[in-house]
């Protein structure tokens, strides 16, 4: 049986992490940027270095082809290479370079499969720099258009199409090329499941939904100790009681409703001066379509009625909407059989985060294989995933890929 070379495959991952390195550890890769492109570079070198077809579409995606035996659509793999600001080594480079490592092990042993197998990495799944996040992948399988992509603003201001052309990757390639068979991503868990239960594959049945929200109270600045509350206008009491209300509804709604307030903003932010304007966002995240969007509308009655309490204006944003996915039951099955024919304990589990992989559902059968992170880290300069998992979840991919690819 084909063999992945784990060691290898580890220090691809340790290489590919001295673009954008941290002092202290850890990648800060940002979609985009100039360590964006030396990560790019090198990330395509290594494709072309095993003789695959290189192209690069309009919206910045990488897609690689080792072609298979017969012109066919190709099993494609991948993720993405762009980081948050203060990232790991694995986080989405593992799904891009396990397929390379795929490909390596195939060429090695002189295997055409009958189908290509194509390694994809995607533009911004992240969303750190620009939104919506996955956007590359959204873009690919047509759930938003190629110009609305291109304008959106980095928050450093800069626009994404403008970014593209800077770095050297808007690419000639039409966006959606080439229409896939299929489509698997592996990937680490970023929790902490995996790990506690000491299970070795995590077989991922689908992606919970994401809603992301920006709220901005707008009031009036004024002095601390000369206002009395009755008069006041205080977009950051309206602004934190939503945090707080966002938590609580988390809780009580239960099953598996999550809600995040990750960015409070308050101006002037001054000790003894009321807020005159509180930015927020909310993320909220449930595999229940018909709860997440309970919640949401509740979220946002709350705002509009602490707004009008405290005498502000509201203004709401959608940042990030996505329903739950549910990936396809074969591809999901065989992932369980391959890990368990190779002596892996398996769970069967959703995915907390969102991936490429679940935009690639929308237009071919999908599925994800997730490996264990060490105490549940991940968006953290010390995420770690041992190498014997990483050899494992690396092993299913080929398998998985193989038997896909020939059928």
């Amino acid at each position: 049986m084909l063999q992945i070379n784990t060691e290898r495959l580890v220090a691809s991952l340790l290489e590919l992490g001295t673009h954008g390195a941290l002092p202290g550890g850890g990648v800060n890769r940002l979609a985009l940027t100039d360590a964006d492109r030396a990560g790019r570079d090198w990330t395509v070198a290594q494709m072309r270095a095993l003789g695959m077809q290189v192209e690069i579409d309009a919206i910045g995606n990488g897609i690689a082809t080792y072609a298979g035996s017969e012109d066919l659509p190709p099993v494609m793999c991948g993720s993405h290479i762009d980081t948050v600001r203060t990232g790991g080594l694995y986080d989405g480079n593992l799904g891009v370079l396990a397929g390379l490592e795929v490909v390596r092990t195939l060429k090695d042993a002189g295997v055409r499969p009958r189908r290509p197998i194509a390694v994809a990495f995607f533009t911004n799944e992240e969303g750190s720099r620009f939104q919506p996040d996955m956007l590359g992948s959204l873009v690919y399988v047509g759930g938003l258009p190629l110009a609305e992509a291109l304008a959106a603003p980095a928050v450093d201001g800069p626009l994404l199409g403008d970014e593209l052309a800077r770095i050297g990757y808007a690419g000639s390639a039409p966006v959606g090329q080439p229409v896939v068979d299929s489509y698997f991503e592996l990937h680490i868990e970023q929790g902490p499941v995996l790990d506690q239960q000491g299970i070795q594959i995590g077989v991922v049945e689908g992606v919970q939904g994401i809603y992301w929200t920006r709220l901005v109270f707008t009031g009036k600045s004024n002095h601390a100790g000369t206002t009395p509350m009755a008069l006041r206008a205080d977009a950051g009491m309206a602004a934190m009681r939503t945090a707080a209300f966002a938590h609580q509804l988390a809780e009580q709604t239960g099953g598996r409703q999550l809600a995040t307030v990750g960015s409070l903003e308050l101006v002037p932010n001054l000790v003894n001066v009321i807020a005159a304007q509180a930015r927020m966002t909310v993320d909220l995240r449930n595999t229940d379509a018909a709860a997440l969007a309970q919640v949401r509308a509740q979220l946002h009655a709350f705002a509009a009625q602490c707004a009008q309490e405290h005498g502000v204006q509201l203004e709401a944003e959608t940042l990030a909407d996505f329903d739950p996915v549910a990936f396809d039951p074969a591809l999901v099955d065989s992932v369980e059989q391959h890990a368990r024919a190779a002596g892996c304990s398996t769970l069967r589990l959703p995915s907390g985060a969102g991936h490429d992989a679940q935009m690639l559902a929308r237009v071919c059968p999908t599925a994800m294989i997730f490996v264990p992170s060490i105490d549940g880290l991940s968006h953290n300069v010390r995420e770690y995933t041992p190498p014997a998992d990483i050899g494992r979840g690396a092993q299913i991919l080929l398998q998985v890929m193989l038997e896909r690819a020939n059928r």
